[in-house]
């Protein structure tokens, strides 16, 4: 091997990739449980003790972080009648990357008929000279029921972190019987903490989270989430059935501190133990 080669190779990083694919159902007896179950690479699943209602699953990644290069895909199917909620164990962190090299994350849900999903990753930071690239696409039965939230960090506010080069795009698509409901993107790239100072975008916000809640309940639910926001929040129907909210704050701390209660209730109590560690 030339000096020139071994050099090339030495310069070669190790990258993450990881995979979960799993479903759960219904069975006769009314129980449910685990239909299939896949994982591979650095992104594992845990399942803590089933609730009567159905099946909470914590997502892992034993890489630690996200970095460029790495790949990562979740697939999850919630049969008809059962309900199934979906966490991680910590919040993710998105690191530095090389200049040509992008992250890539692709979360794909489908709920069947009288089925519900609660999708509740915690908070995603985004570090300094990142590069992300994510995906979440939800596809849903016409009577499914949904509750998703994203909440994003632009650097750790605690430790003076300022974002001046980023690279993130971030899609959502939600549909329901094959129509789109709601579809969502953001794209950043560059001086972040400029663009989040502009009164227009975030008026010097350095954490920001979208929720969207999709059920028969969700019109007597505005009032009491209106109440719960800060004034850098807001929340309205887009139809009878679907509720979305957008919150901005100053940090981490109190993005969550204005989430917590709001996802409490929209769960009726059963937000996922991780949220409170």
């Amino acid at each position: 091997m030339s000096d020139i080669s071994a050099r090339r190779i030495g310069t070669i990083q190790p990258r993450a990739v990881g995979e979960v694919r799993l479903s759960i159902e219904r069975h006769e007896d009314g129980l449910v449980r685990l239909g299939t179950l896949r994982q591979s690479g650095s992104l594992k699943v845990l399942l803590p003790h089933p609730r009567a209602s159905g099946i909470d699953a914590v997502l892992l990644n034993t890489a630690g972080g996200i970095t460029g290069g790495d790949r990562f895909t979740i697939s999850a199917w919630a049969g008809a009648g059962t309900e199934l909620t979906l966490t991680t164990q910590a919040a993710e962190r998105a690191y530095r990357a090389q200049p040509d090299e992008i992250a890539e994350v692709e979360t794909r849900l489908c709920v069947e008929s009288g089925a519900r999903l609660n999708w509740l990753p915690q908070e995603t930071i985004l570090f300094d000279r990142c590069a992300l690239r994510r995906l979440l696409r939800i596809n849903l039965a016409s009577d499914a029921r949904l509750l998703m939230v994203e909440p994003l960090i632009f650097g750790r506010a605690a430790m003076g972190e300022i974002l001046t080069a980023v690279r993130f795009q971030d899609r959502i698509q939600i549909w329901r019987a094959t129509k789109p409901l709601f579809l969502d993107g953001i794209d950043l790239c560059g001086d972040v903490a400029e663009l989040m100072a502009r009164t227009a975008i975030g008026a010097g916000s350095g954490a920001m989270a979208v929720v969207v809640y999709l059920g028969p309940d969700a019109s007597g639910h505005l009032a009491a989430v209106r109440n719960e926001l800060p004034v850098t929040g807001g929340a309205s129907l887009k139809a009878d059935d679907l509720l979305v909210l957008r919150v901005l704050a100053p940090d981490g701390f109190l993005l969550r501190r204005a989430l917590l209660p709001i996802l409490d209730r929209l769960t009726k109590g059963g937000l996922p133990t991780v949220w409170s560690l």
